[in-house]
């Protein structure tokens, strides 16, 4: 019968060793640690040598043995090679270790295998955690399909600091990355040569550096388009309105978003401006210069002040044309004002007429200045009235 010490080790060796021992040679040790026991010494503690042959590697593993051990060795011959088992075998998960070499085991920690929040891997991604230091704003990439897992995907050094590098070389203040990551984490995934391209395209129209890093802090998609749908874009908004290459440059740098959403709303409320709102082509482009938010803003409540103005306030074209930013106010805002005045009997926007008060004032100044210049009146008067509204 085999000693049992004999045979654990056998079979601890084979899995130390792995593939690379194979049935027929772990036989051969079986067999070997299966002879006699001698009678003079049944309880000693013997290393026992065991050395494996293979023509492609030669392999010697030491190791040692308690309880009914031989005193004899088992040898297989051939040609011995030392390895260490350290840097060449993968211990078994069963192996003893003591305490010390315990201490020296660096266990890496694992990710969770799923979860519905990006949360819950914050404390384990390099990338995730970087960026909640940036201010991107993890909660809404979430509910984007696909976005997590691609920013998981992402490794902080390759994908991610080589961007927010490039951004910050084009002139991106630190305090915009967080919310141009926020809203296009996809610009993460694109490649510095795209991104170079598409600044030297901006650059080549003539804007200025600073000019392209406020524009891509505030339309973090720019740089997601390509050079030939960004020229496309510049080239739509200059033969629409019948604008200059200087003024194409400035209506754009100040809405950069118009090179990249979509343009039928834009082509929708150009057709309401001159159709439903009876604007004349110069007059509307001397609008969208002055105010380019009139291109992307919600066609109804475009038509609901423009009414409110034309047919109510009885404020003529040429009037709303010369204070073109009445169409961007709130339409609730307007209401209430002039409701106010009209109840004063002082609602007067005819500039040839006694008491005239011109549009721009009539928005842009705050309740207080209003009730006291305007209005003639004090400011909780006007906050009574509006409550009757």
């Amino acid at each position: 019968m085999m000693a049992p010490g004999c045979l654990l080790l056998c079979l601890r060796c084979r899995n130390l060793l792995g593939s690379r021992i194979s049935t027929q040679h772990l036989s051969l040790l079986v067999q070997s640690c299966a002879a006699p026991l001698p009678s003079g010494n049944p309880t000693g503690t013997r290393r026992i040598q065991m050395c494996y042959y293979s023509s492609a590697k030669h392999l010697e593993v030491l190791t040692s043995a308690t309880d009914f051990v031989s005193n004899k060795s088992c040898v297989l011959q051939g040609p011995k090679q030392a390895i260490d088992l350290d840097d060449n075998v993968e211990l078994s998960a069963l192996e003893e270790i003591d305490d010390e070499e315990a201490v020296r085991i660096s266990v890496p920690t694992a990710l969770p295998p799923s979860s519905t929040s990006l949360k819950d891997y914050v404390d384990k991604s390099e990338t995730l955690s970087k960026l909640v230091q940036l201010g991107v704003n993890l909660w809404k990439l979430e509910q984007r399909p696909n976005v997590g897992s691609m920013l998981l995907r992402l490794d902080y050094e390759t994908d991610v600091a080589t961007k927010l590098l490039f951004l910050k070389d084009i002139g991106v203040e630190d305090s915009c990355l967080g919310y141009i990551i926020s809203r296009n984490p996809f610009i993460l995934t694109q490649s510095l040569e795209n991104l170079n391209t598409r600044v030297n395209y901006l650059k080549s129209k003539k804007f200025s550096q600073d000019t392209v890093a406020s524009m891509v802090s505030r339309a973090p998609y720019l740089l997601s388009f390509s050079v030939k749908r960004l020229d496309n874009r510049m080239a739509f908004y200059q033969q629409q309105l019948n604008l200059s290459v200087a003024n194409t440059r400035n209506v754009v740098s100040r809405l950069p978003r118009l090179l990249c959403g979509s343009l039928e709303p834009v082509k929708e409320n150009l057709k309401v401006c001159e159709i439903e709102l009876g604007f004349k082509k110069n007059e509307i482009q001397h609008i969208v210069l002055a105010v380019p938010k009139v291109l992307t803003a919600n066609k109804k409540k475009l038509i609901q002040i423009f009414d409110f103005l034309h047919n109510t306030m009885k404020v003529p074209h040429h009037l709303i044309v010369k204070f073109p930013q009445v169409l961007n106010t709130k339409y609730l805002r307007v209401k209430e004002r002039h409701l106010f005045l009209e109840y004063l009997e002082k609602a007067q926007y005819d500039p040839t007429q006694p008491n005239y008060i011109a549009l721009d004032s009539l928005i842009s100044l705050p309740d207080e200045t209003f009730c006291s210049e305007l209005a003639s009146a004090k400011l909780e008067d006007f906050c009574l009235f509006q409550k009757t509204l």
